[in-house]
């Protein structure tokens, strides 16, 4: 081999070695004379290891080296052109480039095309050849996807084939009435076997609906198919009337109909017609005409056995609330138990209160009352149950939960458990009758025992110190020099003027060989020169996109001004600045084709990618572009035509799929989502007894098994999908054949299970009737039975009411005897006193002692008389009712009067009143109860008077209901209401430093209850309190205020 300088000038190869793109420099006897620098960059091969070595030797085959694909290949394109003396272009070479060590994957794919070019001397002889390897893994790599995307589109358009066939089959033979309309006369385009069924012996296709069907006019579809036209909405309307000749036979019956109404829209989205889809549901209608007609036969039937069974009742009711009134209303405690384990039947209020707000009704006395348990009460309700006979306590203790807060009180009670009986005599239940006596036992044994509580709470507190110890850590820090080192030099090169004009005529024939392979590619390439971005090489594939444009030499916004609207300038300026390469995928870009030519949208895949100069700043930009609109509107056709199918499929309200042969779903519209909640296309794929699982599959295997054997089916089956979604349905099976082979089948199900059901109801009523009408033949035994029921009731609720007559008139004669026997011993005793003073000696009488002792007496005298008064007033209240008076009484007017008798305590009291009564009208009511009522609660708001405040008290009036309710509010005291059960109490007081007797409250309460009202009271310690009397104004208020007489 030749010294490389003998082949070579050094200039030249120094030309050589610098050059941008990939050169291999080899001799006539093909060994490596150098390469360029890119050359060795891309084959991580050093110069000094390759220079001098036989070509195959410095690269065997082996995937490192980017262009030899085949030491094959390479070896025959070199002999040819040392046989030849001519270029050699090899064919496109595929290779797996080694990647640097640090790098994740070891090889990256490329594509090159190599070009071998002799070099001649003066006689034809060859010097050396030249081999350049070109880079073009992008051209093929966007060749490749064009390939993939011409692909998808020949796939497309055959898929977009496939499912117009699907919906056209489905369409001619779902069991659905399906017709499609076009414009406003909406002339018949299609229409399937069922809905021409409808119209035996008329031609409907082409004919406008009116025309073709003229009993239309007026009828509800045709305001359907209007308004699904005029704004493009799906309407759906139900069980529709159509009379039509069924039986053929000109006789016209009335049908009903489910219609859905779907619009159908040219390809630039204006509505093109309507298509109707239906499903004949007359039966169902009939049937629940039927039903309706026979459920009112059947409520006319009942109605009158009730009225009879009704007015035999009221007359036993009125008597039963009668006397269950009077046990609501007695100042004992009682219930009424049923059954073994004591179920609360009846409970009056004094009992609920022992509760409070505590549910007892309907639940046993276990359940209601568990803080009961250990205590007597649960064995001696079973024995009175068992052995019938009755139990008489005097004074127990029963240990409740009275504020239901936890805290048991300790109460005692008198109480009688009386077992009560049915018609047969057998023991069902269990009265009681019970009052407290907690005031008597308590005060006696305070005379023979004192209880204290203590509650002693040691706590003891351990305190522990933590020490912490924070330990300083020295923190060396290091200064580390970063030193740089520049690993690339820039070689300088000192070129003699003849050296130099040969480097450049090299390098001009380079370009020429690199601008040649440029224009002559089928791919669109432009080389944009400079800032401006001046089109500096336009290939004739690029030009063609713009015949008749001038481009070369001008600057891209100036060749194609209508860019300056787009992103376009702006990407090609940020690839110029930053060198980083853009891809583009289907960009779109309004451009005219020809000069003065209109804008169009053309579809764009392209490369932007710097170009660099010798020096490695970026001098311009290579553009590798693709026209792929044609492409673009094929693809967006055949979406627009697979949405259209799936909006059609999709808006159907039944389940329409397709199954291939190995059970799988290929298909499946939008009403499989409500069924399975899954997104239609994640049902594809997927085998069908996966989908609608094992048990609905059992029930449908044989059907699809024919129906893969090439049989149309229609069958009804009851599906349960899940544990709590079972359905009826009618299902089509229809078998797809291709060529005489089964390749699966299409499916539509409609939802059955109303209809079934319904069908289901009229066979259950019909039972129903049959039932009720055997059960209203044994109505009129059931009355005698109630009948004598009642009497028995009656009998008991008569016994009853007598006992608590008895007791009432015992307590009553025992207060008025204990008011009546008491008031002599106090006239003795006052009468002695007076008799005292007269008798002593006047400087005895001039004592401040005695003076004290005989005021002392005189008020305890006066208040044990104000005591006695209000006993006898309670007396009379219990036996007098408070109806003795009952006139239109003015509470506005009373409320004066009250405040004139208590103006010298309201004067010293400095109390100011409120008084809001315009929303008050006239009641009938007791005015002297209406006065007692007043008097006691404006003198306890001046009584229990903040001596903190001024006294505030507000008197308003409301209505609610059937009330007229009070309002007397101060700033007070006020009251802890966790005592509340001792506020409306006898002799009850919850302010011990202000003088009272404690049965103010306790007549108010009495009053107004015993007037069918009530009273409430809201309070807060220290803020005061509200007062809240309910007049009942009813007439049935009135009624138990006569009574009460």
């Amino acid at each position: 081999m030749k010294n490389l300088t003998d082949i070579i000038a050094p200039d030249t190869l120094k030309v050589f070695e610098t050059l941008p793109d990939l050169y291999l420099i080899l001799s006539p006897d093909l060994y490596v004379l150098t390469a360029s620098n890119a050359y060795l960059a891309a084959t991580l091969t050093d110069r000094q290891e390759i220079t001098g070595k036989y070509i195959f030797d410095a690269f065997p085959d082996t995937p490192n080296i980017p262009h030899y694909n085949s030491v094959t290949k390479l070896h025959a394109s070199l002999l040819k052109v040392l046989a030849t003396g001519i270029p050699h272009q090899m064919p496109l070479q595929r290779t797996d480039s080694r990647l640097p060590p640090q790098a994740e994957d070891n090889f990256e794919k490329k594509y090159w095309n190599v070009l071998n070019t002799p070099v001649l001397d003066n006689g034809g002889n060859i010097l050396y050849i030249i081999s350049k390897v070109s880079d073009v893994s992008e051209q093929v790599k966007h060749q490749q996807q064009i390939n993939r995307l011409t692909s998808r589109k020949q796939q497309a358009s055959t898929q977009a084939d496939l499912q117009q066939k699907i919906l056209h089959d489905l369409l001619m033979q779902a069991p659905a009435l399906i017709a499609a309309v076009r414009g406003p006369d909406y002339i018949y385009e299609f229409v399937n076997p069922f809905y021409q069924q409808l119209f035996p012996g008329r031609e409907l296709l082409g004919k406008p609906l009116l025309e073709a069907v003229p009993e239309f006019k007026g009828d509800p579809i045709v305001e359907l198919l209007d308004k699904t036209y005029q704004t493009g909405e799906t309407i759906t309307g139900t069980e529709i009337p159509f009379p039509q000749d069924r039986r053929g036979n000109g006789k016209l019956e009335t049908g009903y109909f489910n219609i859905t109404c779907l619009a159908t829209r040219e390809p630039d989205g204006r509505i093109k017609g309507v298509i109707t889809f239906g499903y004949d549901v007359t039966g169902a209608v009939q049937a629940n005409m039927a039903l309706e007609q026979l459920n009112q036969e059947l409520e006319s039937r009942v109605e009158q056995r009730t009225q009879k069974l009704e007015k035999a009742r009221t007359k036993a009711e009125s008597e039963q609330n009668r006397i269950q009134q009077l046990l609501m209303q007695a100042p004992a405690m009682i219930t009424i138990f049923k059954g073994p384990e004591h179920i609360f039947h009846m409970v009056n209020p004094p009992y609920q209160q022992l509760v409070g707000e505590r549910e007892l009704l309907g639940r046993s006395i276990k359940e209601a009352m568990p803080e009961l348990e250990g205590q007597p009460i649960f064995g001696l309700l079973d024995r009175v149950y068992q052995t019938g006979e009755p139990f008489y306590a005097n004074e127990m203790l029963v240990q409740l939960d009275h504020t239901n807060s936890g805290v048991l009180g300790e109460n005692y009670y008198n109480f009688i458990y009386q077992a009560t009986r049915d018609l047969d005599g057998n023991i069902d239940g269990i009265l009681v009758f019970a009052y407290e006596v907690t005031t008597q036992v308590v005060a006696r044994q305070q005379v023979e025992q004192s209880r204290q509580k203590v509650q002693t709470l040691n706590e003891e507190l351990a305190t522990t110190n933590n020490e912490l110890t924070a330990a300083n850590k020295e923190l060396a820090e290091a200064k580390h020099a970063l030193e740089q080192l520049n690993s690339e030099l820039e070689q300088r090169v000192v070129a003699r003027t003849n050296a130099l004009k040969l480097a450049q005529e090299e390098t001009e024939r380079q370009r020429q060989i690199l601008h040649n392979i440029f224009m002559d590619a089928p791919s669109p390439i432009v080389i944009l020169d400079g800032e401006k971005l001046v089109f500096r090489l336009v290939n004739p594939a690029y030009q063609q996109i713009f015949p008749g444009r001038e481009l070369m030499g001008k600057a891209l916004t100036e060749a194609l001004p209508e860019l300056m609207e787009t992103p376009i300038p702006s990407i090609l300026q940020q690839v110029y600045k930053t060198g980083e390469t853009f891809v583009a995928q289907e960009m779109p870009v309004m451009l005219a084709r020809h000069q003065g030519a209109p804008l169009e949208e053309i579809y764009w895949t392209f490369t932007y990618q710097a170009r660099l100069n010798q020096q490695g700043a970026v001098d311009g930009v290579l553009v590798f572009a693709h026209d792929v609109t044609d492409h673009v509107k094929v693809r967006k056709s055949i979406e627009d035509s697979e949405r259209q199918l799936r909006l059609i499929t999709d808006a159907l309200p039944v389940l329409i799929g397709y199954l291939d042969k190995e059970e799988k779903y290929r298909f499946a519209n939008h009403a499989y989502e409500a069924w399975f909640d899954q997104k239609p296309e994640k049902l594809l794929g997927r085998p069908v007894r996966e989908v609608v699982g094992d048990k609905a599959y059992q029930g449908v295997k044989q059907y699809i098994d024919r129906a893969l054997a090439g049989e149309r089916l229609d069958f009804e089956s009851r599906m349960p999908y899940r544990e709590d979604f079972t359905r009826y349905i009618r299902t089509s099976y229809v078998p797809d054949i291709q060529d005489g082979v089964v390749t699966g089948f299409y499916t539509m199900v409609n939802d059955i299970t109303e209809q079934v059901e319904t069908r289901q109801q009229i066979e259950e009523r019909e039972r129903e009737a049959q039932a009720l009408a055997h059960k209203l033949a044994a109505t009129n035994e059931a009355l005698k039975d109630a009948n004598q029921q009642i009497l028995a009731s009656n009998e008991e609720l008569a016994k009853s009411n007598q006992q608590l007559s008895f007791i009432n008139a015992d307590m009553d004669n025992f207060i008025y005897t204990a008011s009546h026997d008491l008031r002599a011993p106090i006239s003795n005793i006052e009468g002695l006193i007076h008799a005292m003073q007269r008798s002593l000696a006047e400087d005895i009488k001039q004592k401040p002692i005695l003076g004290k002792l005989t005021s002392l007496i005189t008020h305890s005298i006066e208040r044990f008389k104000k005591t006695l008064n209000e006993l006898t007033q309670i007396t009379k209240i219990q036996r007098e009712g408070s109806g003795e008076d009952i006139a239109q009484v003015d509470l506005a007017e009373i409320i004066r009067e009250v405040r004139l008798d208590l103006a010298p305590q309201i004067e010293k009291a400095d109390a100011r009143f409120t008084i809001e009564m315009e929303a008050c009208e006239p009641i009938r009511f007791s005015s002297k109860n209406a006065r007692s009522i007043i008097y006691n609660l404006i003198s306890n708001a001046i009584k229990y008077r903040s001596p903190q405040r001024q006294a505030l008290i507000r008197i308003s009036c409301e209505q609610e209901e059937d009330y007229v309710v009070l309002l007397v509010a101060d700033n007070g005291l006020g009251m802890d209401l966790s005592d509340e059960n001792k506020i409306f109490a006898m002799f009850k007081r919850l302010h011990d430093h202000v003088e009272g007797s404690g049965v103010g409250l306790y007549i108010v309460k009495k009053i107004i209850e015993n007037a069918g009202g009530k009273i409430d009271v809201d309070s807060r310690v220290d803020q005061g309190s509200t007062f809240k009397v309910y007049f009942r104004q009813t007439d049935s208020s009135h009624s138990r205020t006569e009574e009460s007489e």
